[in-house]
């Protein structure tokens, strides 16, 4: 059988070469750090094992489930707390976000919770733009909302939604990649009140997001082990500039360096491990998204040990918080400190530990006649990403 080298040692790599090598495949993994996973990292803050990047999957699809199954770890597949995810908007008080939602778009423009949102009359509007025939599907989300239901349901609730999920503006995200069921769902209803209700209708009972027990960076270790036992090898510390060079079939899983011309985007997070009893009660749920033009720096904040209770038990009375920025504060630990004190409407004298990380999501990859997996294909998102990664594979061995 063909050999396959694999340049890139994160999550879509670790994934093709897996898949690969367990049907007889020979397999090499090039990793040019010292460190498999990508943005799915671990790191230490306040004596605990945290999450350095991605720290829960969407379960759509079921094929994240299903690997984790595989490498053992499904017993450790975790639901987030209950508890509603809340909006700063730019300005007034914190709301909790709309139950009935895609991304941020209501099923219903003129529900109470989006009224409150978006006002009476950006929510009328919304309601009469969406009886309009629908003609061609818009290409991006951002496009389709603002053509269905106004530029105030976009700037107000959706494009909040959508950076801090993708963390992009909705006019960068395509239809597709919001859900795979959109467009059909937009053509069949002629709405898109009635596409997302279809779709909120047809998706399976429970959270739309899920985590692993200890952490989301577990999925690493659990996969190198696997791929190896499976007789693949990993290379670590080695920079691959040709991969034509390379024997049998190159698979490209490493986004390449940012450039003039495709930058990437940055983000900067900021994890805190405060002391504050007044967090118990998890104020603003597992945290906030925050609009445009808000008194804040931080684009979201997650509310770490209120969403999971795995980590609220680990954390023994401590709260985890964790803040995402655009582009680096000068001072990361003050102004993340700062800003989750205005977010939370909670003072928090103790911060026992603080980390600040930085990583740049790459830009989509250009046409060629490579074999590439990762996020330059398949956006963001672990679900994303594993899906594609296990289709190429699956393509590769077909041939």
């Amino acid at each position: 059988m063909a050999d396959f080298s694999v340049v890139g040692g994160g999550i879509a790599g670790l994934v093709v070469a897996r898949r690969l090598a367990a049907s007889g495949a020979s397999v090499t993994v090039y990793e040019a750090t010292d460190r498999l996973g990508g943005t799915v990292a671990r790191h230490e803050v306040g004596g605990l094992a945290l999450d350095a990047g991605a720290e829960s999957f969407a379960v759509r699809g079921g094929v994240v489930v299903a690997l984790l199954g595989e490498l053992g770890l499904g017993g450790d597949i975790v639901e987030p707390r209950p508890g509603p995810a809340w909006l700063q908007p730019a300005s007034g008080d914190a709301l909790p976000l709309p139950a009935t939602a895609l991304l941020g778009i209501p099923a219903d423009p003129l529900a109470d919770d989006v009224v409150r949102v978006v006002s009476v009359s950006a929510a009328r509007a919304a309601g009469e733009l969406d009886t309009r025939p629908m003609g061609t599907i818009p290409l991006s989300v951002g496009s389709l909302v603002r053509e269905r239901y106004g530029d105030a349901m976009l700037d107000r609730l959706v494009a909040p939604v959508v950076h801090g999920v993708h963390s992009m503006h909705p006019d960068a995200l395509p239809v597709e990649r919001a859900h795979p069921g959109l467009r059909a769902a937009l053509a069949e209803t002629g709405s898109l009140g009635g596409a997302v209700a279809r779709l909120r209708e047809a998706a399976p009972p429970g959270s739309a997001v899920a985590g692993i027990r200890g952490g989301v960076h577990r999925i690493v270790p659990a996969l190198a082990d696997d791929l190896e036992r499976l007789g693949g090898e990993i290379r670590l510390g080695v920079r691959i500039d040709d991969p034509a060079a390379l024997r049998g079939t190159a698979v490209i899983a490493a986004p390449g360096m940012p450039t003039p011309a495709a930058p990437g985007r940055r983000i900067d997070l900021v994890t805190l491990v405060v002391e504050q009893a007044e967090l118990d009660g998890a104020p603003r749920g597992s945290g906030l998204l925050v609009a445009a033009g808000a008194p804040v720096a931080a684009r979201a904040l997650t509310h770490a040990t209120a969403k999971w209770e795995w980590l609220r038990e680990a954390a023994d009375g401590r709260h985890v918080l964790r803040l995402s920025y655009d582009e680096a504060p000068a001072d990361p630990v003050a102004t993340a400190r700062a800003d989750a004190e205005a977010l939370l409407g909670v003072e928090l004298p103790v911060v026992i530990d603080a980390a600040h990380v930085t990583w740049t999501r790459p830009s989509a990859a250009a046409a060629s006649g490579s074999v590439v997996v990762g996020e330059t294909v398949a956006g963001s998102g672990l679900a994303g990403i594993v899906a594609q990664a296990e289709r190429t594979a699956a393509d590769l061995l077909a041939r």
